[in-house]
């Protein structure tokens, strides 16, 4: 099939995510793909500055996970996961709960970001009715993202991804990103004066990723999840973005002070080679589900649960990521990124330039006004960055960078480089 007759078909048949069926943006068939670069059918590369939608770890057809994968398939490609178990997945939860470093003591396996956040609200749900005291009130940060299925859409902010919707998604209790002036302790406590059945609070630790890149006050979060633990609500900590070094530790709930009862993993769990999600528990969890009653179980479950091919591959990821070597690059990244988002303060189109770990963002204003996530300024900024080898994908006008660690040196100046050009380009032009 050559490259015309696959994007014929694909404008036929194929259905793109967070994408018009009318397609606005050329298609580029992908042949090939090798560390940072992705190579298309017209002898392109482009170097993939987003991991892809921020999932590859390590770079792609990384070749140790790629053996990993084929050795495993050569062995066990599934198995029914209720009553049978393998070493993938008992190794995987092993690994993470020891990695983890918060005292959690049982996995749950699902197949991606979404399913794992569906996990951990009906865990916490069902928690308080088998304790025999139902609590059903959510409490989430504005602005904040957990995914497309119905419970991630419930407790994510109501807008241009849920309006469809609104009117089936049950009601959540909204506080304001902490911002140093304690705004968002001060709302919390207004609210438990209104309600009287708080039963958990999910955030995404340290950066908001779909809200465009925005990074918080750590210690008023540290304080805020401190009010809320002493009130017993249970926290959940959506760190389908944020974990696996992202933000510099092996997860951004590392670096605050209170511990989530119930932890939520995805994305680089696999570094991009295969679905997977799983959510994590601490004692507390896990022991209102340890009954001798069998109606308190747990009645949840995806056909591809502990999937040994996905579990295979995330601990191949889990070997390179404790290395030496990949946490010197982490490092280093990080290095880089604060270099880089210093050296943007000089340009008045560049507001808010930041970094955390291995992120760096800075919002476009071309009006001094921030656009959403379907503004043309958008479409006009991708397609700037494309045509230039360059894959980001601004979330609005928030430009950002999210590459895998491997990416070599002169590919991450590259990035730095056609971002700084936009600037230039925009300075005087606007």
């Amino acid at each position: 099939m050559n490259a015309d007759q696959l994007i014929q078909l694909d404008k036929e048949y194929v259905w793109h995510p967070y994408s018009p069926i009318k397609q606005f943006q050329k298609i580029l068939p992908v042949v090939q793909a090798k560390g940072a670069i992705i190579y298309t059918s017209d002898h392109r590369e482009i170097i993939d500055a987003i991991s892809s939608w921020w999932t590859n770890l390590h770079g792609h057809a990384h070749p140790y996970i790629a053996t990993k994968l084929y050795e495993q398939a050569l062995k066990l490609e599934h198995v029914i996961f209720a009553g049978f178990t393998h070493e993938p997945a008992v190794e995987l939860a092993t690994r993470i709960i020891t990695l983890s470093g918060l005292n959690h003591r049982k996995v749950f396996y699902s197949d991606n970001g979404s399913t794992a956040i569906e996990v951990a609200i009906k865990m916490a749900i069902q928690y308080w009715h088998n304790q025999g005291t139902p609590k059903k009130t959510i409490l989430a940060f504005e602005d904040g993202y957990h995914g497309d299925t119905f419970g991630a859409m419930s407790v994510s902010a109501r807008g241009l991804f849920t309006n469809p919707f609104n009117d089936l998604l049950f009601d959540v209790k909204y506080l304001p990103l902490p911002d140093g002036t304690n705004r968002s302790i001060q709302a919390f406590h207004k609210i438990c004066e209104s309600i009287t059945d708080p039963a958990a609070f999910i955030y995404e630790p340290l950066i908001q990723g779909t809200a465009g890149m925005v990074m918080y006050d750590a210690t008023e979060m540290n304080q805020l999840l401190n009010h809320i633990k002493q009130k017993e609500i249970i926290l959940i900590a959506d760190e389908v973005f944020t974990g696996f070094y992202r933000t510099g530790t092996f997860l951004a709930s590392n670096q605050l002070t209170t511990t989530p009862d119930i932890i939520c993993l995805s994305k680089g769990l696999t570094a991009g080679f295969m679905p997977l999600g799983l959510t994590t528990c601490n004692d507390r969890i896990a022991g209102a589900f340890e009954q001798e009653d069998r109606s308190k179980s747990f009645f949840h479950g995806h056909s591809y649960t502990g999937n040994p091919l996905s579990c295979a591959v995330a601990n191949a990821s889990l070997d390179l990521l404790e290395r030496k070597e990949t946490l010197d690059l982490i490092y280093q990244l990080q290095l880089s990124h604060q270099t880089f988002t210093e050296s943007l303060q000089s340009f008045s189109r560049a507001h808010k330039p930041r970094y955390c770990g291995t992120v760096a963002a800075v919002d476009f204003r071309p009006d001094h006004e921030k656009h959403d996530y379907i503004s043309n300024w958008r479409d006009i900024l991708y397609e700037f960055f494309i045509t230039r080898g360059v894959l980001l994908r601004p979330l609005g006008t928030t430009i950002y960078t999210v590459p895998p660690y491997g990416i070599e040196h002169h590919q991450m100046n590259r990035i730095y480089e056609v971002i700084y050009e936009w600037f230039e380009y925009n300075q005087s032009r606007l």
